[in-house]
């Protein structure tokens, strides 16, 4: 079917629009690269990695691109950058998530400008996106912030779920650089097939989850996804060849570049 697509890309991909975001301000030193091939940016909030001055900067780029604003909370841990799972207490994680909104807030008020999105994290990201509960209370406390904000999250995951439930709206995320496990959970990052660094690869892998809504697991199976945004890691080899050769390949098939 995908084949199909590529043959007849104007008929199938007329119209369509994704975004596509990046998890930034976390010391890679690459941001500004990067700013031309997307539409959306996610700043780490200091608990992970950055600072306030970083968050400043970082922000300061994103206006210069008209690249929309997302704070990217996590667990406190920046001695292993926010991707070893944790175990909290539910009002832990409320207040964990409300502290790190409240920094980034307090920045963008300061700076004329507002937050867009919310985007977890690691593995307070992947540990949400298999727990409904934990959803829950981040679905929640955004939304007792302000209820404008959307919340990025792992396509057809309990992130997505959960936010739905309570009117948030939420935002379907597909990864560009990043493998996929049969139950549509991303390869866990110490197996060596985790990560895709071929800038072709990952471009036809995103083609396929944007215009078939599927995608190839790393076991060969298909499995259905939706894609509203796109994911590119910016401390993963060769990232911003991989954005540069995905935003080319996207317009060339007349799929619009577009934050949500």
């Amino acid at each position: 079917m995908f084949k199909q697509h590529i043959n007849s890309i104007d008929q199938y991909s007329h119209g369509l629009c994704i975004d596509i975001n990046c998890d930034m301000g976390e010391g890679m030193l690459n941001d500004a690269s990067f700013m031309p091939f997307i539409s959306s940016a996610n700043i780490a909030c200091g608990y992970h990695a950055g600072n306030e001055d970083v968050i400043k900067k970082t922000i300061e780029l994103a206006l210069e691109h008209d690249v929309a604003i997302g704070a990217h909370p996590s667990y406190n841990d920046r001695e292993n950058f926010g991707r070893l799972s944790q175990t909290i207490a539910l009002v832990e994680l409320a207040e964990l998530i409300s502290d790190q909104i409240s920094v980034f807030e307090k920045i963008t008020n300061q700076m004329g400008c507002k937050i867009h999105h919310i985007k977890l994290h690691g593995a307070l990201y992947n540990d949400c996106a298999k727990d409904a509960l934990s959803s829950k209370i981040v679905a929640q406390t955004i939304q007792a912030i302000d209820p404008s904000i959307m919340l990025y999250g792992l396509s057809g995951s309990h992130t997505i779920k959960e936010a739905r439930a309570i009117g948030l709206r939420s935002v379907q995320e597909v990864f560009a650089d990043r493998t996929y496990q049969a139950n549509g959970q991303l390869t866990p990052r110490y197996l060596d097939h985790a990560l895709i660094t071929d800038p072709i690869e990952s471009a036809k892998q995103v083609l396929s989850m944007v215009l078939d809504q599927e995608l190839k697991t790393h076991d060969g199976s298909m499995i259905a996804v939706n894609a509203e945004t796109i994911c590119i890691h910016g401390d993963h080899p060769g990232a911003v060849e991989i954005a540069k050769h995905l935003f080319n390949t996207l317009q060339q098939h007349k799929i619009e570049i577009k934050q949500p």
